[in-house]
């Protein structure tokens, strides 16, 4: 424990640090974790991240994570998705070339991963550049599902929500998770109320109890894949903690979420 809150205390440190910055040094360091998070499946699936389609996909997850229209002015506006597309192809092109090693599931799997992780941190800048309350807003959602579901489930916590895939979560705890969320955001939409625009209130406080759902949804589905792949962990980013993705399923899931209702 003692650890955990060590090296978890200095890694929310550096990255409110970088989210603070914004700008090119928190795009970046969206993209080294989206690259590492692409590194972590292809461990968990027990393939070499370093060969033709997971050196790709690696690339793919950061080109999707970084504004490149912002730097690149020949791109067109949807750049990151461009470029992204040019590396899918070359993926698929891996078939044609290497088709005695390389099958289409390597390569959908490498495109669907690298989609999964792109996708996630991709929204995560969006969100910055939207304002650093937009992020703080999920950041808030996000810690007080989990803070919540883990207090209430484990005081009160008896019927099991998904055991096939997580066994410890309890419904209990779900709904415990929800409610904590909504007290947090309710707090922080007084303090900021230009944080849920072009929301009124009470429709936002709405959408919060489906932002948590959605990071709980987020979380089960990273513990469905380390269930599937036989591994505890995502990785050892930080110790005590696992790997990135352990730390960024729920934001994975609730940044393109809170962007398709155009809250950034």
């Amino acid at each position: 424990m003692r650890e955990r809150v060590i090296y978890g205390t200095i890694a929310g440190v550096i990255f409110l640090a970088f989210l603070g910055l914004g700008g090119i040094f928190f795009h970046l360091l969206a993209g080294i974790l989206a690259v590492i998070g692409v590194f972590e499946l292809f461990r968990m699936k027990g393939l070499e991240p370093f060969t033709f389609e997971g050196i790709l996909a690696m690339l793919g997850a950061f080109v999707l994570t970084l504004p490149l229209s912002s730097y690149l002015a020949f791109l067109p506006v949807d750049g990151s998705l461009a470029t992204y597309t040019l590396v899918v192809f070359l993926l698929l092109m891996g078939t044609v070339f290497n088709h005695e090693t390389y099958s289409f599931e390597d390569a959908t799997f490498a495109i669907a991963g690298s989609f999964y992780v792109g996708i996630g941190f991709q929204n995560l800048v969006l969100a910055r550049m939207a304002g650093f309350d937009k992020v703080l807003l999920v950041l808030f959602i996000v810690w007080a599902t989990d803070i919540g579901a883990y207090a209430v489930g484990r005081r009160i916590g008896k019927r099991h929500l998904m055991p096939a895939v997580s066994p410890n979560k309890t419904i209990e705890g779900s709904l415990g998770g929800m409610v904590s969320a909504l007290v947090v955001s309710l707090i922080f939409m007084l303090i900021d109320p230009s944080v849920y625009a072009p929301y009124p209130f009470f429709v936002m406080l709405l959408l919060v109890l489906f932002f948590s759902m959605s990071a709980q949804m987020g979380d089960l589905v990273e513990s469905a894949l380390k269930r599937h792949f036989g591994v505890k962990d995502s990785g050892r980013f930080i110790p005590g903690h696992g790997g990135v993705l352990d730390r960024f399923d729920s934001m994975i899931f609730v940044f393109p979420i809170m962007h398709f209702f155009g809250l950034f």
